[in-house]
């Protein structure tokens, strides 16, 4: 077997096994939410429709085109792959997307409330900010209403609909995914004592600034300007395993350089 084929025969598993964590954490229910990661020559692989995304498995997984028509696969793509193939194309840095409706940030959304990680150090640094995606039809009017907030983030509250992240790997978009989810019910829990507050403007600012010297983030990526990045020269294998070692140390020392003022 060719290395691209092993690459694509992991990826396949990864995507399976990615899709099982999804419905293991009660993000998904039915045939809700979707993963799609790039595989190589601009293939991309993605979950079935019609399929429970705690029942998939590796020989389910579709393989794609760039513009999200299947090239092999037994299923047929789902209805929402406008709105995956429009982040591939608007961020190149991106390798990975996933879609589900996890319960609190789902809540935030069909409510039509912003999550404001400005309550926390932590997600400052780690998500940067995660944009309401006004509400529209699904289909084209959907993907265009993602569109103009596909630069400058990497986790998106669709209103009405449910939450989208994207990741350099599998594991950063579902890291992402739940952090927003932990983070809206941090918010949902503080309403109880009055309400959560912000973190002073400067400290965001110095946060923000720890956040692109530590290379997070779709600014960072493109260069100090959102918009898109340069996109890898390969998929990444390890796309299950842990983070990049030194990422959690790079968050809290930014976290904590901020809080001291320098």
């Amino acid at each position: 077997m060719s290395e691209a084929l092993l690459t694509e025969e992991r990826l396949r598993e990864a995507v399976a096994e990615c899709s099982r964590r999804l419905h293991r954490a009660g993000w998904v229910a039915n045939h809700d939410g979707n993963v799609s990661v790039r595989a190589a020559s601009g293939r991309w692989l993605a979950t079935p429709t019609a399929v429970s995304k705690g029942a998939v498995t590796p020989d389910q997984v579709l393989v794609l085109d760039a513009d999200g028509k299947k090239l092999a696969g037994r299923g047929q793509p789902f209805s929402e792959i406008g709105l995956h193939v429009a982040a591939w194309k608007a961020r190149p840095d991106a390798a990975a997307v996933l879609h589900a409706h996890p319960p609190s940030a789902t809540g935030l959304a069909v409510a039509g409330v912003k999550l404001d990680v400005r309550i926390m150090a932590e997600p400052v640094v780690s998500l940067g900010d995660v944009p309401l995606v006004p509400f529209a039809a699904p289909g084209a009017p959907a993907v265009e209403a993602l569109r103009a907030y596909l630069a400058g983030a990497d986790a998106f509250l669709l209103e009405q609909h449910g939450v989208l992240t994207l990741g350099s790997d599998l594991e950063t978009a579902f890291l992402r995914l739940e952090l927003v989810e932990h983070l809206a019910r941090i918010t949902l829990a503080a309403r109880a004592a009055g309400g959560a507050r912000p973190i002073a403007a400067d400290v965001v600012a110095q946060l923000l600034e720890g956040r692109r010297k530590a290379g997070l983030g779709p600014t960072a990526a493109a260069g100090g300007a959102a918009g898109p990045a340069s996109a890898p020269s390969a998929p990444r294998a390890t796309v299950l395993a842990a983070p990049a070692p030194g990422l959690r140390e790079i968050i809290a020392a930014e976290v904590a350089r901020a809080l001291r003022g320098g």
